[in-house]
């Protein structure tokens, strides 16, 4: 009764026209993120970098995937309850995730950049654990994009450590 209830929320609501604007969201995070950023490959090639870091050409396929799903997730989620708490715990992540790329690339501090990436991990885990009551799909659409934070999480910590 309760999950019909939640449904009809956005029932009379134009649901695929929605799912444009999460992607826009998405996009905005990402445009904010490379705002005043240019040459981050270069910058990104010139770092001293642990063995086991990617090529920079693999993360624009990545996150262009990842950007995907985190839109698709947030949608199915509006889906279901509208918005909430796991809703404004998918923008808040989105909103870390749009000031690590600044912190990191544009302003070169690797120490900061890390610890705004633990903290949008967290706020990633955060969205996952409320995502999981409301949308498996949603959730399960979300854990690639947190497994590629943890592990861009090691490589800001290996970057930073290998920099200073």
């Amino acid at each position: 009764m309760e999950t019909s209830r939640r449904e009809r929320r956005t029932a009379g609501a134009p649901r695929w026209w929605a799912l444009l604007g999460f992607g826009a969201a998405v996009l905005a995070a990402a445009a904010i993120g490379g705002l005043g950023v240019r040459g981050t490959s270069a910058e990104y090639a010139s770092l001293e970098q642990p063995s086991w870091a990617p090529p920079s050409w693999l993360f624009g396929p990545v996150w262009t995937a990842l950007y995907a799903m985190i839109a698709v997730a947030g949608w199915l989620v509006w889906r279901r309850v509208g918005f909430g708490p796991a809703l404004w715990a998918w923008i808040a992540q989105l909103v870390l995730n749009a000031v690590w790329t600044p912190l990191f690339f544009g302003a070169g501090r690797y120490g900061l950049a890390f610890a705004e990436i633990l903290t949008m991990w967290v706020a990633i885990g955060v969205t996952v654990f409320l995502f999981w009551e409301v949308s498996r799909p949603a959730t399960l659409l979300m854990l690639p994009y947190w497994a590629w934070v943890t592990f861009a999480a090691a490589l800001n910590f290996a970057i930073w450590r290998l920099n200073s």
